[in-house]
């Protein structure tokens, strides 16, 4: 048996493999709301064999979307729909994730295939942008609101709310966003926070919410599920976020109880030069684990069963998330375990197709 298909206990779950299927936005809700198109796309990857599914970045308030399309859960309203599709995912086995986000200054935009543009604040389905500081993701675009200390109270609010909704709904793991230059990563980077409050300037100030953040979420989280926290390991920009500062973050959130840091990088500059190369992130993934002796996960470029073994193998992070092959292939784990002679079991419909 590779590592890649070996079980992996968090706290009080046990994944059957180490194969996640990364949060993938689908730009497909109507006011939140889950619908069939979100059942059917996660529960065929439960079908498929992945150890743990997340949902795409789930808005814990309006203003937190990234689109008007966006998947919610910042009303009881929601649950149901959501709880459909936790229940068919464990029922096949799989560990249900949700990631919990506030896009901030990167909302309030179309779809990818609708031209993806900002959608002004006075437009119809537009709305006013938050940020830690008033400054746009790019000149082109309406500057967002800085968050004052009230703003920042409902934040804080509003994820306790939506980590106490993701329990009733029935899921098992919360990832918090705090990456791809969304609100909680636009307080991290000095390119995007010029506060001279008690949330800006240095380090310790700019992890500020992510810490308030989390303490908020634990407050309604069972202690005996997982925490992960996906942060962008770098800016890839001078004078932005680094490594160095990822490794330091991994270190307070092991502390404060986080189980595995979740290792991307980019998306708060939208210039940066990012050396995009199969498995570009995952030596972001190994400093992190390595130095700040925490659960990490690595994504980014990862398409092959060997590639994503290998990860593993060599102690570069303890799972492997996918976003794009997954998209190309929701059986993968099924496929990539006939590829490396590891016998798990089929869904039992499909067992005879299973390859001989």
């Amino acid at each position: 048996m590779s590592i890649l298909f070996s079980p992996l206990s968090i706290r009080s779950i046990q994944l059957k493999n180490r194969i996640v299927v990364s949060p993938m936005c689908q730009y497909s809700s109507e006011d939140g709301f889950s619908n069939d198109w979100h059942l059917v796309h996660l529960g065929s990857r439960a079908v498929g064999g992945a150890g743990l599914i997340f949902t795409e970045a789930t808005a814990v308030s309006p203003e937190g979307r990234i689109s008007p399309d966006d998947l919610g859960i910042w009303k009881d309203d929601h649950i149901p729909g959501l709880k459909r599709i936790t229940q068919f995912i464990r029922q096949n086995g799989v560990i249900a994730g949700i990631q919990l986000a506030h896009a901030g200054r990167k909302g309030s935009h179309r779809r990818p295939w609708e031209g993806g543009n900002m959608i002004a604040p006075t437009a119809e389905r537009g709305w006013q942008t938050v940020a830690p500081s008033a400054i746009p993701f790019q000149e082109s675009e309406p500057a967002p609101v800085a968050l004052t200390t009230e703003g920042i109270e409902k934040v804080l609010t509003d994820f306790q709310s939506a980590a106490q909704r993701a329990h009733a709904a029935g899921f098992q793991v919360i990832e918090i966003h705090a990456a791809h230059g969304y609100l909680i990563h636009q307080f991290l980077s000095p390119l995007s926070n010029h506060r001279t409050d008690e949330y800006g300037g240095s380090f310790d100030n700019r992890v500020r919410l992510l810490l308030e953040v989390l303490e908020r979420v634990q407050t309604v989280w069972p202690k005996e599920l997982p925490l992960f926290v996906r942060i962008s390991a770098t800016d890839w920009t001078e004078g932005g976020w680094t490594a160095d500062d990822s490794i330091a973050l991994a270190s307070i959130l092991k502390t404060k109880g986080v189980d595995v840091v979740d290792c991307s990088t980019g998306g708060n500059v939208a210039s940066a030069k990012i050396p995009l190369k199969p498995g570009y992130q995952v030596p972001f993934a190994e400093r992190i684990k390595q130095e700040a002796d925490i659960m990490t996960a690595a994504v980014g470029l990862i398409t092959s069963p060997k590639q994503a073994d290998t990860i593993l193998a060599t102690g570069q992070a303890d799972l492997v998330l996918l976003a794009r092959e997954f998209l190309r292939d929701p059986y993968f784990p099924l496929h990539a375990a006939h590829a490396m002679d590891n016998a798990i079991s089929w869904p039992v419909q499909y067992e005879r197709a299973r390859p001989r």
